[in-house]
């Protein structure tokens, strides 16, 4: 992994992108966001209803969940069987009047070459709230959300596979921008360069690049 200095141009190690993935939460805003916050409550609250047990357990399981399964609704699949639409439309029914819309962020995507989509976890219609609170209308050529890897979650390679079949994108000249570094790991095996954007560095093989300024990153690869 390379968190390399700011003299060093980054361009070449571009140059055979055709298409540029980008996760959403806390990677197409700031974690000082703290959307997940919100969201984290809200899965807790259902976990509660849904399993009849007090706030600490559901908290304890969601945690759990996310840990074992890649995500709290996989494991609630999984595991309960539950149905995961209402699951989704409950979660992200959070306030993103707290989101900025970030022009420079907007310039550097649209400058790139090629596709750019946004691949999350969430749900589709909340990848499309929090894109237009950014002021990043326009600029990706598709959103897929959980549902668009049959409720597979990332980091399986399952769900990977499916998204990027769907999209029709060849990986081996592609780029995946994530905040969460085991979500790195299938793109990296299926040949994709790697960018983890987070605060700190989590070094790791299949981890290529590390920035905590995206924008200014995007800026030094085109």
């Amino acid at each position: 992994m390379t968190n390399a200095p700011l003299s060093i141009d980054l361009a070449p190690q571009f140059a055979h992108v055709e298409t540029w993935v980008f996760d959403l939460d806390n990677t197409l805003y700031p974690p000082e966001a703290r959307l997940f916050d919100q969201i984290e409550v809200r899965m807790t609250d259902w976990v509660m209803t849904t399993l009849g047990v007090d706030r600490d357990e559901a908290d304890r399981l969601r945690g759990q969940y996310w840990r074992d399964h890649g995500t709290t609704l996989a494991g609630l699949m999984r595991l309960h069987d539950v149905d995961p639409l209402p699951y989704l439309t409950h979660v992200h029914e959070i306030d993103l009047s707290g989101l900025a819309r970030d022009p420079d962020l907007a310039a550097r995507i649209r400058a790139l070459p090629g596709r750019k989509i946004v691949y999350t976890n969430g749900c589709g219609p909340y990848a499309e709230r929090v894109i237009e609170a950014r002021g990043l209308t326009g600029l990706f050529d598709a959103v897929y959300g959980v549902e668009h890897a049959g409720f597979h979650p990332k980091p399986d390679r399952t769900a990977f596979d499916t998204v990027f079949a769907l999209d029709g994108l060849d990986p081996k000249r592609a780029t995946m921008f994530e905040d969460d570094a085991r979500n790195l790991a299938a793109p990296h095996e299926m040949g994709m360069r790697t960018v983890h954007v987070a605060p700190a560095a989590a070094p790791a093989p299949h981890i290529h690049h590390h920035t905590d300024d995206l924008p200014g990153f995007l800026a030094r690869i085109i």
